[in-house]
Parts: structure tokens; sequence; C-alpha cells
């Protein structure tokens, strides 16, 4: 089951991706974040237990970023994160968003859902907002994709 987090999933949100931050797998999100983008997120459920998140995180009119896509290590590969990124994609449709993007260490994941690789500094948005805070904003060594929603 997908459904919108609650101030009672945000533990485990912080939890699942400080889990992938400490690999240096994801960006880290302090707790206080999380609950100040709580509306962000969706969780996964299953058996009364969270197994994955990930957020949709509005940047600009017409532009959008999914963010913070941990999944529990015995859960990935079923088809839990691609739940998730589509559940974005579909709200992020729904706002009237024209163009989803992603910063990650996994791009085969995302191209397999329609993702394509995308120049960091067509995202100028985000890199003056986001990423310029980042300790490895001068190298950074994510990838970055997008996709455009009609």
């Amino acid at each position: 089951m997908i459904r919108k987090a609650v101030l009672n999933d945000s533990d485990f949100i912080y939890n699942a991706v400080k889990n992938f931050a400490d690999e240096g797998k994801m960006l880290y999100r302090s707790l206080n974040e999380i609950y100040e983008n709580i509306r962000d997120y969706f969780v996964v459920e299953k058996n009364g237990q969270l197994i994955g998140c990930g957020a949709l995180n509005i940047c600009w009119k017409d532009l959008a970023e999914i963010k913070s896509l941990a999944i529990v290590l015995e859960w990935q590969g079923k088809g839990v994160g691609r739940l998730i990124v589509e559940k974005c994609l579909a709200e992020a449709k729904e706002l009237g968003v024209k163009q989803v993007f992603v910063f990650t260490y996994q791009p085969d994941f995302f191209k397999k859902l329609g993702f394509k690789d995308e120049d960091k500094n067509n995202l100028p948005k985000k890199i003056w907002s986001d990423c310029i805070k980042c300790t490895k904003f001068s190298e950074c060594d994510e990838n970055c994709l997008s996709i455009l929603l009609s």
C-alpha cells in the first residue's frame, strides 16, 4: 500500500535516508527537514511495516524533483521504488509540472522508468537553491536525469 506520509512516519523516513547517506549513496536529510517537508513524502507499507519512502519536491511552477527514494534492503528489486516514482510522477502531472528530475547514484533504475540524462547546468534553480548548500557542491558526483511529462 502506498500513501502520503504522516508525521508518525518521520522516524522511519529519517532512518531509511540516513542508512543510505551513511553509505554515501544518498544525501543526508535532517529530521527537521523531514518534518518541514512531510507533505512531499510517500511511504509504502506492507503488513503494517514501512518498507520504502520517497518525496516529490516542487521547485518551480513547471519543475519538480524526486528526492530521498529509500527502500528497505530486503524489499529492493521488488518494485517498491518503481511504485513510489510512478506515484510521484502521477502527482507531478496532476499538479501541472512539466519536468521532473533526480540527482542519483542509481541512474540505470531511473532510465528504466523513462528518465534521460540531463545536464545539471540546465537546472539553475536547483543548483542555486539546494546544491550550493551541499558539501559536495564543487565535486558533485551524482547523476542528473529528468523526464518530461505530457
